[in-house]
């Protein structure tokens, strides 16, 4: 037998239980007698030590069930430990090799019926053995449960399959198929089919691998297409699948002689106990698309294939998974659940069920909801939270920090108490049951079985527990604004009313007056016409959650120093996101975001036009700790590459959503943080410039992954078989290829919307060779297909938008040139034919993605170009004239206005100082290239007494400034001009230096 290697304490090793009480001591010592009785009439040894019966003493008080099998067949109980079955923990696939073991020669559905029974009576008394005797925790007792409901099902249907399709044939798919090019005198269609076979698909417990001890097993069957069975006289395919499936509900769920083996309830399929026992996929696919029930979200997240064809199964779930899980963040699960809780609450109230451990308050259904809250609203966009078991839900729930630390561990300690009460509840007599007991033996056996000595101290343990679950639970799902909250602010009340329409215009300019709005008349035609687009794309249930916001909504930006420009554009982003409710749902739930929106959204129309136009970035408002701590390069790299990780690598388009939504929320947590700490402008430039590299890495290892793949890497020689940098190299990184920066990029300047000049090169010398793959190109091609896709990875426009604009233009030769330049040729061309303007945009190149041996190449080589002697005269004409031409092409002719980029002693003219200083002192002071950011060169001017101390620190300021007030700008959509009076004593300075320089 295969079991895990894991060491099990001996039978007689005590637990640290109490001792068992007198009142459950009793009948167990008499069953016992009565066991060994039977067992030596059967000529059955069965073990006598005291360790051995300490245990069993113990067991056997707690479980009736247990007892009254052995009792019944002491052999099982020797079987149990000669097999060494009681002692072994079970691998995960122990139940499938069993049961295809045991059944293998099984000839008939009674034999069948009749050893699934057999076997579950076996298991269920280890199983329940294992877990009073302390020798099993939780998490195994759930797994093994799990695992042989599945088995039994799995193993069942397909010995009832294989005996009806010899019987009424084998079912088959028919369908039509047209020739994807058909030329005028061919048919239109033939016919095939393939062989089709039931899926079956586990809900609640079971489908999320949790099964409780005597749980009911909740089932949807399905087949995947229309069809009839290849016999004559055959049967479609719904008439078989419906009576196959009936045949495996009788097999399991019949009370035989031998008993059960589990209760099937299928009212969880489509149209419930009225629909059809086994639907197509294509039945499933538009009921779910048409007529999907919110319950039925919730209760589709546990869904797992558990027998059948499994293939076609995923397949079924992938295509029912937009269905579960919004692509948005779907804050409309709160209120959804919130109802269905406070249905099941008045249930419960009706009913008397208080002591329900599942159903009551603070129960095991209170902590489910907590999970499957937060998986429907993130589940769409963040696949690790599409996980079917509640703890590890719970976990990702304290690793994506989206709820406290302390949360997480109450519930946890709170789910496995009361989940292990539940399975000592069943397995005391195998019956479904959640009720705590009333009896005064029974409260005993249970206190016993969970480790206390007393009812009195397991119950203080239980409503602790139950407390802090009932605690958290409203604390989450409280609607955020209640009803008497809102009774009790007279002003709220009065806005809902004036949104609603329902006040003359003299009073509701007087309401808007006294909320803090200037220009009431306008801000009331406003709202008038946002009124309007509600009614056309909102339901009622979106109309009512607006009546829920607006109040709250009105009464915060009333609050704000421009309510009047901030409420223009608060409506313009309500208007875009009116037909997805789930964002409104987010700001009506959450109090915190609504705020921060109303503070970015008054602070900066940047901010409101970027969120506005990709509302997915309201969930960045959800925590405050978040939204204004940007992170280090380091902390980038290992969020995107682990949000990748759980991408199909060939899923490219995922990929690019993923890629937009990482740089737009990113590039959020920037301005927000600017905003408000007016953070320096390096840092700012810093973390933006951070942001792109991590992008630029991860895409570059995407997609040559990718070439990789499907083209094999480069290789020396024609055959593909030589070698090269690319093909030695097994790390993703040392791809023979590196992606250079220039401009702001290369300069660590980026600012809000800036676009990336790149240049792409490679140090592979065998062009003419082939890649090593099973469809094999020329390495010229491979590498020209590597810059293509990474281009197309950056500008391509997604429903989240392009990540960059970028420019190639500085590549040799420029647009004519090649996409992708190979290292030696690039320098080539620097040393013969690059112009002086080229040599001025290599001081602010630098690699930032790609392989180190080509970078540290590109290196060289730039040091060489740079460090070049020149004539001082030539090289101040050609910069000179080049600036000129700039200034007669860019610069605005209103004497009136500054440029801050272009004009006369602006940020142009520092640049062109910087790079004019480069190229003629690199040649003495070699250590000017190290850098490429403009102030740290003008400090190694300073350092070498080549400017003056005070010229260099005046032009440093002078770029700080004139940067930081782009970036002001930017964040106020405001283009990079000022008054011609602003930065004159910054200007004066630049220009006296240019001169002194230039001319």
């Amino acid at each position: 037998m295969t079991v895990k290697p894991k060491k099990q304490p001996k039978p007689g090793n005590k637990t640290g239980s109490p001792t068992i009480p007198e009142g459950l001591l009793k009948p167990v010592i008499e069953s016992w007698k009565a066991c060994k009785e039977l067992a030596r009439e059967q000529e059955i040894h069965l073990p006598e030590n005291v360790d051995f019966l300490n245990v069993l003493y113990k067991v056997w008080s707690c479980s009736d069930f247990v007892m009254h099998q052995i009792q019944q067949d002491p052999a099982m109980l020797r079987d149990l430990l000669d097999s060494g079955d009681l002692l072994a923990d079970y691998l995960p696939n122990e139940y499938t090799r069993k049961a295809q073991t045991l059944f293998a020669r099984v000839r008939d559905e009674d034999e069948l019926a009749r050893k699934l029974r057999q076997l579950r009576q076996r298991e269920m008394v280890r199983i329940a053995w294992r877990d009073l005797a302390g020798w099993a925790d939780l998490e195994e007792t759930l797994r093994d449960l799990s695992g042989l409901a599945e088995a039994s099902i799995d193993i069942a249907l397909e010995k009832l399959h294989k005996w009806m399709s010899k019987e009424l044939g084998v079912p088959f798919s028919s369908e039509s198929s047209i020739d994807e090019y058909p030329n005028v005198n061919s048919t239109v269609s033939t016919t095939k089919g393939e062989p089709q076979s039931l899926v079956v698909i586990a809900m609640g417990k079971l489908g999320a691998g949790e099964l409780n001890f005597s749980s009911d097993i909740d089932l949807i069957f399905a087949y995947p297409k229309e069809g009839e069975t290849r016999k004559r006289n055959g049967l479609s395919n719904e008439e078989y699948f419906t009576r196959l499936g009936r045949r495996l509900i009788y097999a399991l769920n019949e009370n035989t002689g031998d008993g059960f083996v589990y209760r099937v309830d299928m009212r969880l399929r489509p149209y419930g106990e009225s629909g059809p026992l086994a639907p197509s996929f294509d039945l499933l696919e538009e009921y779910y698309q048409s007529q999907g029930r919110e319950w039925e979200r919730y209760a589709m997240i546990k869904a797992r294939v558990v027998a059948g064809d499994k293939k076609a199964g995923a397949e079924l779930l992938e295509i029912l998974q937009p269905f579960v899980y919004r692509r948005y963040l779907d804050y409309g699960a709160f209120e959804s659940l919130r109802e269905m809780k406070s249905l099941i609450s008045r249930q419960v109230e009706s009913k008397g069920l208080q002591n329900n451990i599942k159903l009551g308050p603070g129960g095991i259904r209170e902590i489910e909801f907590i999970g499957q809250a937060f998986q429907l609203i993130r589940g769409g966009r963040e696949a690790q939270f599409r996980a079917r078991g509640i703890v590890q839900v719970l976990q990702l729930l304290s690793e994506y920090e989206v709820l406290p630390e302390y949360v997480i561990d109450d519930l946890l300690s709170a789910y496995r108490f009361l989940r292990l009460t539940e399975n000592r509840l069943q397995e005391y007599a195998d019956q479904q049951t959640h009720e705590l007991p009333q009896d005064p033996i029974d409260r005993v056996r249970l206190a016993f079985s969970m480790g206390f000595a007393d009812w009195k101290k397991f119950s203080l343990a239980l409503t602790k527990h139950r407390k802090m679950v009932q605690e958290h639970f409203e604390l989450l799902f409280a609607a955020p604004q209640s009803d008497q909250k809102q009774n009790d602010d007279e002003l709220t009340q009065e806005l809902l009313i004036l949104w609603q329409g329902g006040l003359d215009e003299p009073r509701a300019i007087a309401l808007l007056e006294q909320g803090g709005f200037h220009h009431a008349q306008d801000t009331l035609q406003l709202l008038k016409d946002l009124q309007e687009t509600v009614d056309r794309s909102l339901g009622v249930q979106g109309r009512e959650r607006m009546d829920r916001l607006m109040p709250l909504l009105l009464g915060a930006v009333g609050a704000v120093q421009e309510p009047d420009q901030c409420l223009i554009r608060v409506t313009a982003m309500l208007e875009a996101i009116a037909g997805r409710t789930a964002y409104i749902s987010l700001l009506v739930e959450n109090p915190v975001a609504l705020s921060q929106l109303i503070k970015l959204f008054a602070a900066s129309p940047w901010i409101a036009n970027l969120i506005t136009n990709y509302p997915m970035l309201l969930d960045e408002l959800l925590d405050t700790r978040k939204l204004y701590q940007p992170l280090d390069l380091q902390a980038l790299h290992e969020e995107l590459r682990r949000i990748l990780q759980l991408i199909d690598e060939q899923d490219l388009e995922r990929q690019m959503e993923v890629l937009r939504y990482f740089k737009l929320s990113h590039v959020l947590h920037v301005a927000a943080d600017d905003i408000a700490r007016e953070m320096p402008l390096m840092k700012v430039s810093d973390y933006l410039t951070g942001i792109a590299e991590v992008l630029l890495i991860e895409i570059l290892q995407l997609v040559y992954t990718h070439l990789t793949d499907r083209h094999g890497k480069p290789g020396g020689d024609e055959d593909g078989t030589g070698t090269g940098n690319a093909q030695e190299n097994r790390n993703s990184q040392e791809t023979g290829f590196v992606v250079i920066a220039y401009g702001k990029l290369g300069g660590i300047e980026l600012g809000y919307g800036s676009d990336l000049d790149l240049v792409f090169l490679h140090d592979f010398s065998v062009e003419s060779g082939m890649t090593a793959g099973p469809k094999a190109i020329a390495n010229e091609m491979f590498f020209a297909r590597l810059g293509q896709r990474i281009i197309h990875m950056l500008n391509t426009h997604t429903a989240s938008g392009i990540l960059y604009e970028v420019d190639m233009r500085l590549r040799p030769s420029g647009a004519s040139g090649l996409l992708v330049s190979n290292l030696e040729a690039f320098a080539d061309y620097q040393r013969t034919e690059a112009w002086t303007w080229e040599h001025q945009a290599l001081v602010r190149a630098r690699p930032v993605a790609g392989d180190l041996k080509p970078a540290a190449r590109f290196n060289e080589i730039r040091h060489e170009i740079l460090c070049q002697e020149r004539d001082p005269d030539s090289l101040r004409k050609d910069i000179c004239e080049m600036r000129e031409r700039m200034r007669k092409e860019l610069v605005s002719k209103d004497p009136e206005i500054f440029d801050l980029k272009q004009g006369v002693g602006g940020i142009t003219d520092i640049e062109f100082l910087v790079q004019y200083g480069v190229l003629r002192w690199a040649n003495e002071y070699p250590d000017l290239v190290k850098f490429t950011d403009n102030i740290r060169l003008l400090e190694g001017f300073s350092r070498h007494k080549l400017m003056k101390s005070k010229d260099a620190e005046s032009l440093s300021d002078a770029y700080r400034n004139l940067r930081a007030k782009i970036h002001r700008l930017a964040l106020q959509e405001e283009p990079a001009q000022v008054d011609a009076s602003e930065f004159r004593e910054e200007r004066e300075r630049v220009t006296t230096l240019w001169n002194h320089w230039l001319t």
